[in-house]
């Protein structure tokens, strides 16, 4: 009977080890996959045998491995190598079917050596008039005259504080900030609504006031009108802003409140703005 359990255990052990040798050689005989041919390519490239790295990417795009990572790779290649008009091809083509990741391209160590050449130039400006269209649409610098950093007086001369109205988002919004001589503060955001080509801007201070006005350029200058809100006692009058450009480079911004419904305004605020130096 021992005889017997010995003779079971060694066929069995010699089943596992059966097993196992089988499996191992179906995994080492089973072909490279799509991800594994674009390794390769990488490892080529940076080996420098750019032909074989460029036969890697064939088969890894027969295995339908990531085109656009392809892609990618293929121009990396062939900057590396020297064919620059190819790898601009390649790049073009990637833009052409809607790929708009211009910083994978520019911040790329390799593709952004591409810069100086003329289609490279162009290609990367296409693509960011696309991605960042409010730094290329003109419609969106309409209230540049009003950007930079000011000290703002009242209209008898008195200083009545300082604000600073930058750029953020690519263009797409002013911001400002505004800091009065008796210590309180406010900010604004400004934008151009291009649904409906209006500027608008909506205004929140420390003392509870909100504005919301929009409208546009006129003859005077950027005129706004909406509403002015209080917090503190929860009212809402009608409320306009006039920004004017003067000769002298100043600005002049002019609030008027309605009290009785827009019948007759009054002077809320009036400040003209000189840039610091």
């Amino acid at each position: 009977m021992r005889i017997k359990r010995v003779i079971r255990e060694i066929h069995y052990k010699w089943l596992i080890l059966l097993f196992l040798f089988l499996t191992f050689s179906v995994v080492a005989a089973a072909p490279p996959d799509g991800a594994e041919w674009f390794g390769r390519a990488q490892a080529a490239r940076q080996d420098e045998n750019y032909g074989a790295a460029l036969k890697a990417l064939e088969n890894a795009e027969q295995e339908a491995f990531s085109p656009v990572r392809i892609a990618f790779e293929r121009a990396r290649i062939e900057t590396l190598s020297d064919d620059r008009d190819a790898a601009v091809a390649e790049l073009q083509a990637l833009a052409d079917n809607g790929f708009s990741g211009l910083g994978f391209i520019t911040g790329d160590p390799i593709l952004s050596t591409l810069e100086g050449h003329p289609a490279f130039d162009v290609l990367v400006a296409q693509m960011a008039a696309r991605a960042y269209p409010c730094e290329h649409d003109e419609a969106f610098r309409a209230f540049d005259f009003w950007v930079g950093d000011w000290d703002v007086h009242v209209a008898g001369g008195g200083f009545a504080g300082t604000n600073t109205i930058e750029r953020a988002q690519r263009g797409c919004v002013l911001i400002e900030n505004w800091s009065s001589a008796g210590g309180g503060a406010g900010m604004s955001v400004n934008y151009l609504d291009k649904a409906t080509g209006e500027w608008v801007q909506v205004w929140n201070a420390e003392g509870g006031s909100q504005i919301h006005i929009r409208g546009g350029m006129t003859e005077e200058g950027m005129l706004l009108v909406g509403t002015l809100h209080d917090v503190a006692s929860g009212t809402t009058t009608p409320f306009r802003g006039l920004w004017t450009q003067l000769e002298d480079g100043r600005v002049r911004q002019f609030f008027e409140q309605s009290t009785d419904g827009g019948t007759t305004w009054a002077t809320w605020f009036e400040g003209f703005y000189s840039r610091k130096q």
